[in-house]
């Protein structure tokens, strides 16, 4: 009995909204990874407090550390990953006495982003990151594009519904096909079915989308 149940649980079908984590009104937990980019304040309080886990990749630490001048002891990412070539020493130390984790990780293969979400995983339970996805891209914040990215290993049977440029039983994975530059069909309905750990990846609308 547990194997069935096990079973059924691993092929039903997981419908979620990616946007939803904007909208105030959703109680919704996420994770958040900040990058080397210029950061949105507003933004980064509301992701901040719906996130359950925060992490910085490498520079990120320094976005994060001069966005919240004032209040950056109401922002310690619980790690921060990197080969340490862009964060600042000044910014490292400042996170190091703090407590924050800091995980050097000096693969050149593969990018900061990339290391940092592979260390997220670890920390988090994978059971549900498999399987079918059903994904609502229709709340109007969507972005012209988005993307699928294999994450620590390829993913050799990936079909999607709702894009423009869809996959049967395709093979994602770096130095192959990573869908990174896809958009959708007008449907507002991604589905995603994977035998592995994939990441969605999508942009936010601007002025300039219209």
């Amino acid at each position: 009995m547990p194997d069935t149940m096990e079973k059924i649980k691993f092929e039903m079908e997981k419908e979620f909204t990616p946007l939803a984590c904007l909208n105030s009104s959703e109680n919704l937990k996420c994770g958040l990874i900040i990058l080397n980019q210029p950061l949105d304040k507003d933004l980064l309080a509301d992701l901040w407090s719906r996130a359950s886990i925060k992490a910085c990749a490498d520079g990120g630490a320094n976005r994060l550390h001069y966005s919240t001048v004032g209040q950056e002891d109401e922002y310690l990412p619980d790690f921060i990953s990197g080969d340490f070539d862009s964060i600042q020493p000044l910014v490292k130390e400042f996170y190091k006495i703090k407590g924050c984790e800091l995980l050097e990780t000096p693969d050149q293969v593969l990018t900061d982003f990339t290391k940092c979400l592979s260390i997220l995983q670890e920390k988090i339970q994978q059971k549900n990151l498999q399987g079918k996805h059903k994904l609502h891209v229709a709340t109007g914040k969507e972005g012209k594009w988005c993307g699928l990215i294999p994450v620590g290993s390829p993913c050799n049977c990936v079909t999607t519904t709702g894009l423009k440029w869809n996959l049967s039983a395709g093979v994602l994975k770096f130095g192959a096909l990573v869908s990174t530059s896809n958009t959708y069909d007008g449907t507002g309905i991604v589905t995603v079915e994977t035998d592995s750990p994939l990441i969605w990846t999508m942009g936010l609308k601007t002025t300039n989308d219209d």
